[in-house]
């Protein structure tokens, strides 16, 4: 028995559930297939004088997140206003996230090289490696924040709060946009192919889709 709510009118459809996970990524890659190999090239272009690299990375966040919103993207022109318009940005953000890894990480490799001969030495490799863990995980988060539009102040209290308190995904971001990396600088020249094409934009893109969530709840 059919009743009046069951009946569709001529002309419209029942809206489409929104998909979610994997295959909501899916869409996406499908969809931008062709923006993602333009962006990865866009990056690698924009990092060729060095001292680009954070502009470079800043703007490839941005063009990303409107993949991620499914939002329009026109990948050079939305690319090349966040470079030239968040660059000042970009340096700040560069700045709290390598450094402080890139301390921390030298200071527990150097603390534990030593704790073996001084077991006093863990305190301090305890304390490093906490401080890479944390910053590690917050800046998952720091740059889709900042992609959204919001200032460094504002962006770095949310983003340390998100990455301690909803560490799961932000572990499985930093996979994707570090590991992959890492495991490409190992594994290279055999990598260089993939580098040249997609290295750089999908694990941007995977990173910023695992955290897409907490970010939509934590705004409401």
């Amino acid at each position: 028995m059919f009743f009046p709510k069951d009946i569709i009118k001529a002309g419209e459809s029942p809206a489409a559930p929104e998909k979610i996970g994997l295959s909501r990524f899916i869409e996406i890659l499908a969809a931008d297939s062709v923006n993602l190999f333009k962006l990865n090239l866009l990056f690698l272009v924009s990092c060729i004088p060095i001292l680009t690299i954070p502009p470079a990375i800043f703007a490839m966040n941005c063009v990303v997140r409107r993949m991620i919103l499914d939002e329009p993207v026109q990948c050079v022109s939305n690319y090349r206003i966040a470079f030239q318009t968040y660059w000042k940005r970009s340096y700040g953000a560069f700045f709290l996230t390598v450094f402080p890894l890139v301390c921390s990480s030298y200071g527990a490799w150097f603390y534990l090289s030593r704790a073996l001969d001084q077991p006093l030495f863990y305190l301090p490799f305890a304390f490093c490696s906490t401080v890479f863990l944390a910053v590690l995980l917050s800046s998952t988060y720091f740059y889709a924040l900042l992609a959204g539009g919001q200032s460094v102040r504002e962006s770095l209290r949310p983003a340390v709060f998100l990455g301690l308190g909803k560490p799961l995904r932000a572990v499985l971001a930093a996979l994707a946009v570090y590991g992959s990396l890492v495991a490409c600088v190992l594994a290279f020249p055999l990598s260089g192919a993939y580098l040249l094409m997609i290295g750089f934009s999908v694990p941007c893109l995977v990173g910023s889709f695992f955290v897409r969530v907490p970010l939509k709840r934590f705004y409401g």
